[in-house]
C-alpha cells in the first residue's frame, strides 16, 4: 500500500530514477587518483598541481563517430524551388506526399534521397522507419568510424571452458516507459521476441539495489522489504539524513513564477528543505545515469514531473497527492499519443512484460543494433559509408536540399534531406558554427572495467549493482567511481559457464577538463582496488576488459530546454526545413529516448513535415489521464486470467 506520507513523492521519484541506471555549478569538492602506475591520474580534488594539462570547453571538441540517410520522396515544381528562394515555407507539407522530386523538366523526376549522419543506434533507427514508412526513399548512412551501432557494444570473451558476455556501454533496457514501446515495435519487427532475456521484478537484481555510504552497501527501500525494516533502515542509516525533513515538503512555497530552470541540487534541497537528500541520495542517482554533476544538471528537463507538479500545485506532493486522491495522473502529451498509437499494436510483446524490471537479449544489447544492420544491408536501397567522415553539412539552394562534403575525397554529394544524429556540438562544427545553441551541450567521458571471476560466491550481496554519491568520503573514493553493477545478477542467461561479472564505471564530471586519461593497465588497477575496498575482494579477476568512452554521455545543463528551443529555430532558418536532428544530445540519452526520437522525425516527414527533430521544446504539453482504482484493475486482470484459461482449453486437442 502506497505510504500517506508527503515524502513518498520524493521517494518514488528516487525509485523511478535509481532503477534505470545507463551506460545512459561548482565540483562537491575536489578529487584525487591513487598512483596506480607511473602515470596516476589526478582530478580535482588534488591539492597538488594535476599531471595532465587541463583543457577548457571539452565538450565542444568531441570525438565522434556519425552515419547519415537519405531523405523522403518530394515533389516541387521549378515555379514553386523558386518562391522557396524567397520563402523556404511554400507548400512544405503537401510537397512531400509524393513519391518523387520534379527537378524543373516536364516529365522529369529526381529520387529521393536522404543521408542519415551517424551510424549509432538513433542513425540505424531512422534508416529502419524510413525503410518501413517510406519504401522508396534512398538512404545513405554516413559512418566515420569501421563499426556501427554506436555506444551499444557487447563482447564475448573467451575463458576456460566457455565464454561469457561482457557490455561497454549500455546493458539493460526498461520496459515500462512510454519511449520503450518503440524499442517494443522494432524488436517485433525484427524478429528479436526469442532473443530476449528478462529480470523479473521479483528477481534480487530488481529488489536489492544498493547506495555505498559511507562506508558500506546500503540497501535502498523498496518492494519485498517490511516495513519495518524500511523505517529502520531510514532512522539508522546516514546516507538518509534530512529524509524527516522531507516530511514538510507540502508545506514549502512554490518556486517564483519567473523562475525558468535551476540546477537538480537547487531544485532538490528547495524542496527537501536542505542538502542532504540531494548530496547524498540524488547525487548518485544521477551519477548512474548520467555520470554528472546535479549542481549543473536541469531540474525542468531531467525531473520534468516533479518540476511541473510544482507549478500547477505549488509543491511535489501537493500535485501528487491531488493526482492520487482524485483519481488521475499527469502525462506528457506526447507520450499520451504515443501509448494511444503504439499501445495496442506491441499488446503481445508488452503483456509478456508486465512483471518485468529490465531486459536485454542472449546476445547482448549489441544484438539490437546488429539487427538492424542485417535487415538494412539486405535493402537494395541503403547504403552505408563507414570510415567516411563529414567535413561539411550545408542547405543547397540550387536543389533545395543539404549539400555534404566528405573527407575520403573531398566531394560533395546532394541529398533531399538529412538527418543528423551526431552530438550538437559536432553538428554545429559541421555548419560552420551556424546553429550556437545546438554546441553548448557538453558531454562526460566514462570508463567501463568488465570484470570475470571463475568464483560465482565471490559477491556478499545480491542485486543489480550500487551508486555511489557525491558526498562519499574521498579515502573511501580515491579513484572516482560512479558505480558497480553486479552483471551476474543483473541479467542471466548469456555465459557459458557459472563465475561472477562486474562492471565499475569510473569518471564522468569528475574528469571534466582533462585531455588525458588512464590507460587500460591504470584502469583496471583502479577497478580492482574499488571492488577491493568496498567489497573485500582480494582474489584477482580472471578476465579483464577496459573501454574509455570519450565524450558519451551529454549533459542537459541549466538552460536546456530554452537553448533547444533557438536550435529549433536556427536549424530551421539555416537549413530551410531540410535537415533534422535526433539523438542524444537532445531529448533523451537512453536507447529509448534516441529510437523514439528517430521514429518521431521520420514519422513527421512522411507526413509531409519539415521538422527539426526539436519541436517537443516548443512548450512542453500535460494532460490529465484518468486512473483505473485497484478494484477495477483487479477485474481486468481476473477477466485476462479468465479468457486465457479459456483459449487454452479451446485449443487442447
Amino acid at each position: 500500500m502506497p505510504s500517506n506520507l508527503p515524502e513518498h513523492a520524493l521517494v518514488t521519484l528516487l525509485k523511478q530514477c535509481y532503477i534505470s541506471p545507463v551506460c545512459q555549478a561548482s565540483r562537491f569538492g575536489s578529487r584525487r587518483l591513487p598512483n596506480s602506475s607511473t602515470r596516476a591520474l589526478h582530478t580535482a580534488r588534488s591539492t597538488t598541481r594535476p599531471r595532465h594539462r587541463r583543457t577548457v570547453g571539452l565538450g565542444n571538441k568531441q570525438k565522434c563517430s556519425y552515419s547519415s540517410i537519405g531523405s523522403a520522396d518530394e515533389l516541387q515544381s521549378r515555379s514553386q524551388a523558386n518562391a522557396a528562394s524567397l520563402n523556404f515555407d511554400v507548400d512544405s507539407k503537401s510537397s512531400l506526399l509524393f513519391a518523387g522530386q520534379h527537378d524543373g523538366h516536364a516529365g522529369e523526376q529526381k529520387e529521393t534521397r536522404i543521408a542519415i549522419i551517424g551510424g549509432g543506434i538513433t542513425g540505424l533507427t531512422a534508416a529502419h522507419y524510413i525503410t518501413r514508412e517510406l519504401p522508396n526513399a534512398k538512404v545513405t548512412i554516413y559512418e566515420a568510424g569501421n563499426k556501427l551501432g554506436g555506444w551499444l557494444q557487447s563482447e564475448y570473451v573467451d575463458v576456460a571452458d566457455g565464454k561469457v558476455l561482457f557490455e561497454k556501454g549500455p546493458r539493460t533496457l526498461r520496459p515500462n516507459t512510454e519511449a520503450s514501446l518503440v524499442t517494443l515495435d522494432m524488436i517485433q519487427n525484427l524478429g528479436l521476441k526469442d532473443e530476449m532475456l528478462v529480470s523479473w521484478n521479483s528477481s534480487p537484481a530488481a529488489r536489492n539495489r544498493f547506495i555505498y555510504y559511507p562506508d558500506h552497501l546500503v540497501r535502498m527501500p523498496g518492494p519485498g522489504q517490511k516495513i519495518s525494516d524500511m523505517l529502520w533502515t531510514v532512522m539508522t542509516e546516514p546516507v538518509f539524513k534530512g529524509a524527516f525533513m522531507s516530511l514538510f515538503e507540502y508545506k514549502r512555497p512554490g518556486r517564483p513564477k519567473e523562475m525558468e530552470d535551476e540546477s537538480v541540487a537547487s531544485f532538490i534541497s528547495r524542496r527537501a528543505g536542505g542538502p542532504h537528500i540531494a548530496n547524498n541520495l540524488i547525487s548518485a542517482v544521477f551519477h548512474g545515469i548520467y555520470a554528472g554533476d546535479i549542481d549543473k544538471l536541469s531540474a525542468r528537463s531531467l525531473l520534468a514531473k516533479p518540476w511541473h507538479f510544482e507549478g500547477v500545485a505549488g509543491s511535489i506532493g501537493e500535485g501528487f497527492f491531488d493526482a492520487r486522491k482524485n483519481g488521475y495522473n499527469w502525462v506528457a502529451t506526447r507520450d499520451y499519443e504515443l501509448r494511444n498509437e503504439l499501445g495496442p499494436k506491441v499488446q503481445e510483446i508488452g503483456k509478456d512484460l508486465i512483471s518485468a524490471s529490465v531486459f536485454s537479449f542472449k546476445e547482448g544489447i549489441g544484438a539490437f543494433p546488429t539487427a538492424l544492420e542485417k535487415s538494412l544491408r539486405a535493402n537494395p536501397n541503403v547504403h552505408f559509408r563507414t570510415n567516411d567522415r563529414i567535413t561539411s553539412l550545408e542547405y543547397d539552394i540550387e536543389s533545395n536540399g543539404i549539400k555534404i562534403t566528405n573527407a575520403s575525397n573531398h566531394t560533395t554529394a546532394n541529398y533531399t534531406r538529412a538527418i543528423s544524429t551526431i552530438s550538437g556540438s559536432h553538428l554545429s562544427t559541421l555548419a560552420s558554427d551556424k546553429i550556437p545553441s545546438l554546441s553548448s551541450t557538453p558531454s562526460v567521458t566514462v570508463m567501463v572495467v568488465n570484470l570475470y571471476y571463475s568464483d560465482a560466491t565471490i559477491l556478499s550481496e545480491q542485486g543489480f549493482g550500487y551508486l555511489i554519491p557525491r558526498s562519499i568520503p574521498y579515502d573511501q573514493n580515491p579513484e572516482c567511481a560512479l558505480g558497480v553493477v553486479f552483471d551476474s545478477d543483473a541479467i542471466q542467461g548469456q555465459d557459458t559457464v557459472p563465475g561472477t561479472k562486474v562492471t565499475v564505471m569510473m569518471g564522468g564530471h569528475w574528469w571534466d577538463g582533462f585531455d588525458a586519461y588512464p590507460d587500460e593497465e591504470e584502469g583496471a588497477a583502479m577497478a580492482i582496488s574499488v571492488l577491493k575496498r568496498h567489497l573485500k575482494i582480494d582474489a584477482p579477476p580472471t578476465v579483464t576488459r577496459v573501454s574509455l568512452a570519450k565524450n558519451c554521455i551529454p549533459q542537459y545543463t541549466v538552460g536546456h530546454e530554452s537553448r533547444m528551443k533557438k536550435g529549433h529555430e536556427e536549424v530551421k532558418e539555416v537549413f530551410k526545413g531540410k535537415l533534422a536532428v535526433a539523438g542524444n544530445s537532445f531529448t533523451g540519452v537512453g536507447m529509448n529516448d534516441c529510437v523514439r526520437a528517430a521514429r518521431d522525425v521520420v514519422l513527421q516527414i512522411k507526413k509531409g513535415e519539415s521538422p527539426t527533430g526539436l519541436e517537443g521544446f516548443l512548450g512542453q504539453q500535460w494532460r490529465k489521464v484518468q486512473v483505473p482504482t485497484r478494484a477495477e484493475m483487479m477485474r481486468k486482470i481476473k477477466e485476462r486470467v479468465e479468457r486465457e484459461g479459456r483459449m487454452k482449453n479451446n485449443n487442447r486437442p
